[in-house]
């Protein structure tokens, strides 16, 4: 198995990714264990000299009582386990890992070598740890993070697999819950999975533009360099692309289904680059509080997720139109006087329902994302005896956009749905090129048949396939590579 090289510097989202799904192990560079080891003999000696918070201080507002006993490192860790809610998937849990790893091979944390040593030990073995997903605001995992490191001091159980036990001496607890690398893990994973389901809309709606036989003229690049947005002119180059050749529009404009699809999705490819490069940042950082450094022992707030939570907002704020503007088109080609063909894309006796009950499925799945759509800046707090007084909330985004694109996929499959049996109705109206390789795809992963029947099928292969419809075309130039 091929390994990815953890240096606290260089780990890509696509290799985290890789990691947490358990096809690439994982190899720790020898100088970033080095730094750990350095940055713990720092960590040492400024307690020895002085007040270190949580290195023999209390924390949060404990943090000026000294406390100095050996097994405070474990009380901390226990005081922190709230071990409670729903328990994180092993992809998400192995994601944690990694970027708690990766950020304490940057140096600065002061937590010791045998610690970052277990954790990567973990990793290799396939050893997942028990982690509860609730008690987090976006200042730091410390609940999730805690629970992790008690099942490194053998105190709790691994959930798959048999991990390393190790010592958590007083200077590794603080040290090791000080991040946010749970919320930072479940936000890349559910990053991946839009950018996936963004490239996969883009040829869907091209099917649906097929189907509906489109008019052309609302991609020309012309149009779209006149308010050149950023990806706004790479989504119309790449929409023109994929109906080339189609046949002679039958609108001389389209609804809006069709027509501003280039204008709706290239925000969601900027809110998606941006976020990329916001979680890049985050899983090579340093953001333990204290950080340690050659200079000295820095207390800061460095902890404070909010250019994450924004990140997040943005993303889910830019997401929902394209998939609302696929519940449009859906509904497009529910529409005898848009297709030509019967209404609902119905066949057999007259009154047959066809595909009627999926726009009630979509606009179900598309209520519940709204639901989770509140920003999470709007959120405030007053904590530990009021001294902790903002937050930014962060950790909810992430988990709202995990929600978001576990829900998209089966919105999306049911205008891939209608959009393949519009066409199968009508094959003259099929194009030669990517956009027929993608029609061939899921035309054979699908029911052929036209009956009134169950869904629920079709939805669920429609939905496994969008990954790989994904896939027909190269997105690098609109940053949305696989």
């Amino acid at each position: 198995m091929q390994a990815e090289r953890l240096d606290g510097a260089n780990l890509t989202i696509s290799g985290l990714v890789a990691i947490a799904s358990g096809r690439c192990g994982v190899e720790v560079e020898a100088a970033a264990l080095r730094r750990v080891g350095e940055s713990n003999a720092l960590l040492q000696h400024a307690r020895a000299h002085g007040a270190v918070y949580g290195a023999n201080t209390g924390v949060g507002a404990n943090r000026h009582e000294r406390a100095s006993d050996e097994e405070r490192g474990l009380r901390l860790l226990r005081s922190h386990c709230a071990a409670v809610g729903p328990v994180e998937d092993d992809n998400t849990a192995r994601a944690a890992m990694t970027v708690r790893l990766n950020q304490i091979l940057a140096g600065g944390s002061g937590i010791s070598p045998r610690v970052a040593e277990a954790l990567a030990q973990a990793l290799r073995d396939g050893a997942v740890p028990t982690i509860h997903s609730w008690g987090a605001i976006g200042t730091a995992d410390l609940a999730a993070l805690a629970e992790l490191g008690l099942t490194l001091a053998g105190e709790r159980p691994w959930q798959n697999g048999k991990g390393p036990v190790t010592t958590i001496d007083a200077t590794d607890a603080l040290p090791l819950i000080s991040s946010s690398a749970l919320t930072v893990a479940t936000a890349a994973l559910g990053l991946q999975r839009m950018q996936s389901q963004l490239r996969a809309s883009v040829v869907v709606a091209a099917l649906s533009f097929l189907a509906l036989r489109g008019n052309p003229e609302a991609y020309d690049v012309n149009v779209h360099r006149n308010r050149a947005h950023p990806g706004q002119v790479e989504v119309a180059r790449l929409m023109s692309r994929l109906v080339a050749g189609c046949a002679a529009p039958v609108r001389i404009q389209d609804p809006f289904g069709l027509r501003v699809l280039p204008q709706v999705t290239a925000p969601a490819i900027h809110a998606a680059r941006t976020l990329d490069d916001v979680l890049t940042s985050e899983i090579n950082a340093a953001v333990e509080n204290p950080l340690v450094t050659p200079e000295g022992v820095l207390h800061h707030g460095q902890f404070h997720t909010a250019t994450l939570a924004s990140g997040l907002d943005a993303a889910r704020g830019a997401f929902l139109p394209v998939l609302s503007l696929s519940t449009a088109r859906l509904g497009l080609l529910m529409r005898p006087d848009l297709t030509g063909l019967r209404a609902f894309l119905a066949a057999g006796p007259a009154g047959s329902s066809g595909l009627m009950i999926s726009e009630y499925v979509v606009q179900d799945l598309l209520t519940e994302i709204r639901v989770g759509m509140t920003p999470t800046a709007a959120g405030t707090l007053s904590i530990s005896l009021g001294l902790e007084e903002h937050a930014s909330f962060a950790t909810q985004g992430a988990r709202s956009l995990r929600t978001m694109t576990q829900l998209a996929p089966t919105l999306l499959a049911a205008e891939l749905v209608a959009a393949v049996r519009a066409l199968r109705m009508a094959p003259g109206r099929l194009t030669v090129g990517p956009l027929r390789d993608a029609f061939e795809m899921a035309d054979e992963a699908l029911d052929p048949s036209e009956d009134d029947r169950p869904l629920g099928i079709d939805l669920e292969r429609g939905a496994e396939l969008l990954p790989r419809l994904g896939a027909v075309l190269d997105y690098s130039s609109m940053g949305l590579s696989a």
